[in-house]
């Protein structure tokens, strides 16, 4: 069955090992072309992440360099992945032919500068996370004490995202200003996370968050990382079967045509039981199928992203 993960950190990975990782079929690499085959992922989100200890002013220049390896290691050199520009292209896929397409995890790169976003987005960027942990010029992510919201200039940034048909994601972002983004933009998303009911991690989200996307009809997407799936300390090993009751919940609150997949793999140093890698999606969508219809599980895995993507 195919599936869409939308997200991976496949680029931080292979920046940071400077080029020596061969995303043909490194076994270093959660994600990889023989594991996208393996795993039936036909479509791949790529993230662009940069530590937020990197001094302000080089920051951008890292985002730019993984850039150049999605262009030059990933496509260049496996003409079977395809970048995605506009939605539509997805269904144009052919069946030798994997889609991928560049996301944002936070904000801090572009400084205070719109312009650095618009290159982004022309880059093609078409998911934008305003934070990750920490706080920056648009926003506070779940780890900054304060807690504020969205500033002048994040409001800003949602407005251009709506403008440019982006979608606007909440994984990382304070709780406040989750609010925000709910009140501000016209395409929310959660790229990875899971239920703070069941996992009390700070990224997971609580139920009125998860109520407030169902509302705005928009997509969370379950992350594989069995830090956001069961409380530390209570487990040596995590299952799919400790998944599951993650997307049983979000059910329960009406997000049946809400949920998707979103890996976090090459972004997490432990992994699930049976779906370390995307070479092993499957067992996940046999695991769901043993309890979940058919079409329901084919939503989890790929029609429901298809049926929400901006007009």
């Amino acid at each position: 069955m195919k599936s869409i993960d939308m997200h991976c950190d496949v680029l931080y990975k292979m920046q940071n090992s400077k080029g020596t990782l061969d995303f043909k079929d490194s076994d270093e690499l959660d994600v990889n072309l023989k594991r996208l085959k393996e795993g039936e992922v036909k479509v791949q989100a790529f993230a662009i992440f940069i530590e937020p200890d990197l001094p302000s002013d080089k920051q951008y220049a890292a985002v730019l360099e993984q850039i150049d390896y999605y262009q030059k290691d990933i496509l260049g050199k496996n003409p079977e992945i395809k970048q995605i520009w506009k939605w539509k292209e997805i269904q144009e896929l052919k069946d030798n032919e994997i889609g991928s397409f560049l996301t944002l995890e936070g904000v801090s790169a572009i400084g205070n500068d719109l312009s650095k976003l618009d290159e982004l987005l022309d880059a093609g960027v078409l998911s934008v996370g305003l934070t990750w942990n920490p706080a920056n010029l648009a926003a506070d992510g779940v780890e900054e004490p304060r807690g504020a919201g969205l500033t002048t200039f994040g409001f800003e940034i949602v407005k251009r995202l709506n403008e440019r048909k982006v979608f606007t994601d909440v994984s990382h972002l304070s709780v406040k200003g989750f609010w925000d983004v709910m009140k501000s933009a016209s395409y929310p998303i959660a790229t990875h996370s899971n239920v703070l009911s069941l996992c009390s991690h700070v990224r997971n989200l609580n139920d009125d968050q998860i109520k407030a996307m169902i509302e705005h009809d928009a997509m969370i997407h379950v992350i594989f990382n069995p830090t956001f799936t069961l409380e530390e300390g209570k487990y040596k090993e995590v299952t799919i079967a400790d998944l599951i009751p993650h997307i049983e919940r979000l059910v329960e609150l009406g997000a049946m045509r809400n949920i998707g997949f979103g890996s976090d793999f090459d972004g997490i140093s432990t992994h699930i039981k049976q779906l370390a890698h995307a070479g092993e999606t499957q067992n996940l969508v046999q695991a769901l199928l043993e309890i979940f219809a058919t079409e329901e599980v084919e939503g989890f895995a790929y029609q429901n992203f298809m049926d929400h993507l901006p007009k």
